[in-house]
This record gives C-alpha cells, sequence and structure tokens, in this order.
C-alpha cells in the first residue's frame, strides 16, 4: 500500500489571546503581504502588530478567545482520510498553518517518519493568490530545502469552479433562496439581494498580475450556471460580487461589502451573504459577518439579513476535494 501524504494549507490563527501579537507579526513580516525589503519590513511588522493586538484581541473574545480555523482544518483532515479508508493509498492529511502552529517546520518531521511516497500540496483557499496559496507553497517548499525533505510532490493550486466546491455553496443555499423563490406569491422586488463575498486584496496586487479576483468571478459564474441549470426561476437572480476585510488607507479592489450593505438598504432590499473566497469558519465569517456587517445591515434598516454558511465538510465539497488528490496522484 502506497502512503501518500496531503499537506491542507490555511491562514492559522492564535490559538489563546497570547498568540494574537506573534499571529500578527508573522502576517506582517511575510514578503507577500508587505513587499519591503528586510529590516524595514521586520520594523514595520513590529509597528502593525502592537497597534493592532488590543483590537485583535477583542475580536477574539467574540468566539472563544481564540481562532477556530485549525480545529476546522482537523476536521476536514480527517474528513478526507475517510474517503480513501478502503482505498489502494494509505493517504493522511496534515494541516500547515502560514502564520501560527503547526507551521510547516514543525509538520515536516512528520512526514519524514510517515515516509510517503508522494506529498500533495492542497491549498483550503479554492481562488489562487500570491498572498495565500502563493506564500504557503513558497514557504513549504524553503522549508523542505531547509530540513532536507526530498520526496515527489504535486501541487493544486487552484480550484475556483470545481463542481465539488460550487455544488456545496450551492446546497447550503438553497435553504434561503427557497424560501423565496419556490413561494409564487413573493414578487420580485421582495427577492433578496446575493452578495457573494470574498476576502479582499490591496487593487495594486492584482494589478501587478494576482489572478484572484479573475478566480473569485469564475466561482460565482459556476455557482449562478449551476443554480440555472437546477433550477429556471434563478435567472433573474439579484447579485453581486463583493469584497470584505480591508485595513489601511491603500486603494482594495471592489466594490466594499460594507457599500454594498449600504446601497442595499437604500433598495430595501433583504440580504444572503455567501462566503465564496472561506471553506472555514474564522474570525472574518464569525466576527466580520455575523457580528459588524450584522450591525450595519441593522443601521441601514436591511428588512431581512442572512448568513450562508462556508463549506466547511459538506459532502460535495470533500467529494470534490477527494476527486482532486485523486487526479494528482493518478495524473501528476
Amino acid at each position: 500500500m502506497k502512503n501518500i501524504a496531503v499537506i491542507l494549507f490555511n491562514l492559522g490563527g492564535p490559538d489563546n489571546l497570547e498568540a494574537v501579537k506573534p499571529f500578527l507579526f508573522n502576517l506582517f513580516n511575510d514578503k507577500a503581504i508587505i513587499n519591503y525589503p528586510q529590516p524595514f519590513r521586520y520594523l514595520l511588522a513590529k509597528l502593525i502588530s502592537n497597534k493592532r493586538t488590543a483590537a485583535a484581541k477583542e475580536i477574539y473574545k467574540k468566539i472563544g478567545e481564540k481562532s477556530p480555523l485549525l480545529d476546522n482544518v482537523n476536521i476536514q483532515a480527517r474528513a478526507i482520510e475517510v474517503k480513501f479508508k478502503d482505498s489502494i493509498f494509505n493517504l493522511k492529511c496534515y494541516p500547515v498553518m502560514r502564520y501560527w502552529h503547526p507551521f510547516a517546520s514543525e509538520v515536516i518531521p512528520k512526514i519524514k517518519n510517515f515516509n510517503p511516497e508522494k506529498i500533495i500540496l492542497l491549498p483550503l483557499y479554492p481562488q489562487y493568490s500570491t498572498t495565500t496559496t502563493g506564500s504557503s507553497i513558497n514557504n513549504w517548499q524553503k522549508s523542505c530545502k531547509l530540513n532536507n525533505l526530498l520526496i515527489d510532490t504535486n501541487v493544486i493550486g487552484y480550484y475556483p469552479d470545481n463542481d465539488g466546491f460550487c455544488h456545496a455553496v450551492i446546497k447550503l443555499m438553497q435553504p434561503y433562496l427557497n424560501k423565496y423563490y419556490m413561494d409564487k406569491n413573493i414578487v420580485n422586488n421582495e427577492k433578496p439581494r446575493i452578495l457573494f463575498s470574498a476576502h479582499g486584496l490591496p487593487q495594486k496586487i492584482i494589478d501587478s498580475g494576482d489572478p484572484y479576483q479573475n478566480h473569485v468571478k469564475n466561482t460565482v459564474a459556476a455557482i449562478i450556471k449551476q443554480l440555472i441549470f437546477i433550477n429556471s426561476n434563478y435567472k433573474n437572480l439579484d447579485y453581486k460580487i463583493c469584497y470584505q476585510s480591508r485595513v489601511g488607507k491603500l486603494e482594495w479592489i471592489k466594490p466594499y461589502l460594507d457599500d454594498e450593505i449600504i446601497q442595499a438598504g437604500i433598495d430595501k432590499k433583504s440580504i444572503i451573504i455567501v462566503p465564496i473566497a472561506f471553506t472555514s469558519e474564522n474570525s472574518e465569517t464569525l466576527v466580520e459577518l455575523d457580528i459588524e456587517y450584522a450591525k450595519l445591515a441593522i443601521t441601514n434598516n436591511i428588512p431581512s439579513y442572512m448568513r450562508v454558511p462556508t463549506v466547511s465538510v459538506e459532502v460535495k465539497f470533500i467529494d470534490g476535494l477527494t476527486e482532486l488528490i485523486k487526479k494528482s496522484i493518478n495524473d501528476g
């Protein structure tokens, strides 16, 4: 039986309040996030992390004083392993977080002990960005070189329109949509506006050639196409793609989610928020979407504010990842 190691990349998050500051420092000391030469990037990362720690701690206090991200990724890892239980492969998944434990350097000794025939790198970011998938892969490769890990490795770089991923999003959307689109007594202007929300990026990163925004558009296009195939009532969906989580004074990719919530208030439209770049619940979904943007909706007299869960361990999503892994094993 062949040993296969699957590395599941994600951002990571502090596992207690004391970890908030070093987590933020690691984030802003990443060249993919702030492209300054050292030691200027180090000093700026120190400054930003010191400045933002107090506010960030308040955020994590609202969700149990820690990020739930690693726990969620561990559950996803086990769900994928179960799919290979009766296969010819002895497959194990190893979460690797970019900015907090477990780091690549901590996981590599476990990989050596497992002694796989092949390693597959699988980002839990469906859409590729240099700031997420690119940064994680580069960091992994550097760590492998430093720790002399030389094993045949395949990379699954992105899967924005993967059938399993898109069908999982649709399945989670449908209870919210059915309320409005299956009742013939509800007129068109009472139907909600769908806001597909993705984590934002500075515009200059996109202008430099980062494909992230195009990948987000590909995801939404695939979801809408499949929705219409399922039910022609969805042909006239009122929807927009927007971006959340912007910080600082730089221009970020637009439209901004907060602006679209305000506009929905002006239009007297209910809202269904669909997170399409997060595959696990985290501070951006549990605090930003569920608390901060929900308050903004109330302030702007939104009739109804609804938020679709992330795909997490939705069966169709795990099936989609499983098929990607199988294809990578077979095709290279």
